[in-house]
């Protein structure tokens, strides 16, 4: 693996260093020439209008293709910005459904307070990471012996769904609704499935837990209000369901499957850098702007040395080759991330 590093950063590297030492070696055979041969520096400054309207169209060229290209990347992020705002609204409403569940008489006497007061500041994620070794809280939670049929797991996870962040302890009672989610967060939810615990307690495993987790429980207003959010969170997938078991498990599957792995993609999107190609050609038109047009201007308007000339056709002869061993890999790199 690190001899492939090796060899992919050696292929980056080496047409800088070809294209260094072209342009050392053209400036030193250009000045060489004019020493010897006097009216080579005529002939140079002679073809210096040509070489200026080739830089100059070269650069407006590269320039015409930024703007195009960050015109698209503007509209392609105010896309990605709505469909992320969607998402984030499908998660809040996800996380008030989870609020509500939290709240309800559905878990067996005691498993509340033993999780919020007992175990206070332990969390599902330290749970999980336990081989970790980092929280003897949650080794002591896991070999001690609960009376809860291990739905005290679910409710764990639950609560860790009302958190914001991943210094988060505890859920404070008036839970927080951010417009943008936190990253890190969000690929802690993604990296311990959490959401799918109702799959698995209401539906994969339902008989096993059923004694142990009474729906009949929840209020009646919150059953109403759970099924409203479930149908804002989507009308088709939950339009003729009931609140039951296979509700649940349905909701589950659904926000862990498709709804977190598109919050996560979309934030990831939506706060990328610039594409590699765009930083690369923007490099490459400076270079060209000043080595390739504002000097050879600024030689014929101030009468400067002849080796500013030199000097600029070298850059410029230089660059050019780089872009000709270089953008073949740029694109490539593009394509495939």
């Amino acid at each position: 693996m690190k001899k492939k590093s090796f060899h992919k950063d050696l292929f980056k590297v080496l047409p800088l260093v070809f294209s260094g030492l072209l342009c050392v070696s053209l400036i030193l055979l250009l000045y060489q020439k004019h020493n010897s041969t006097p009216e080579f520096g005529e002939q140079l400054s002679n073809l210096s209008t040509i070489f200026l309207s080739i830089s100059g169209f070269l650069s407006a060229l590269i320039l015409a293709y930024l703007a195009a290209a960050l015109t698209g990347l503007k509209k392609n992020r105010s896309s990605m910005a709505g469909r992320l705002n969607t998402i984030t609204q499908k998660m809040h409403d996800f996380r008030s459904i989870v609020e509500l569940l939290m709240q309800s008489k559905m878990w067996l006497p005691g498993l509340k307070k033993n999780i919020d007061e007992e175990y206070d500041g332990l969390t599902f994620f330290e749970v999980k990471e336990f081989y970790k070794g980092k929280s003897k809280l949650a080794i002591e939670f896991l070999q001690e012996n609960h009376n809860y049929n291990e739905t005290e797991n679910l409710y764990l996870e639950l609560k860790s769904l009302l958190m914001i962040n991943t210094g988060e302890k505890s859920v404070i009672d008036d839970v927080r609704y951010p417009s943008i989610y936190d990253k890190a967060i969000v690929e802690k939810w993604l990296e311990h499935k959490c959401g799918s615990g109702l799959w698995y307690y209401f539906g994969y495993k339902y008989g096993v837990f059923k004694d142990a987790l009474n729906l009949e429980a929840v209020f009646d207003r919150h059953q109403d209000k759970i099924m409203i959010l479930a149908n804002t969170i989507d009308g088709n997938e939950f339009e003729d369901s009931s609140f039951n078991e296979v509700f649940l498990s349905k909701l589950g599957e659904y926000m862990s499957k498709e709804v977190m792995p598109k919050l996560y993609q979309l934030q990831d999107t939506a706060g990328s850098r610039l594409p590699n190609i765009m930083r690369y050609l923007y490099i490459i038109f400076l270079l060209l702007a000043m080595f390739g047009v504002l000097l050879p201007i600024f030689f014929m308007l101030f009468n400067l040395p002849i080796i500013t000339l030199i000097i600029s056709y070298a850059l410029v002869a230089s660059i050019i080759f780089y872009i000709s061993t270089t953008l073949y890999q740029f694109l490539g790199g593009e394509i495939d991330s």
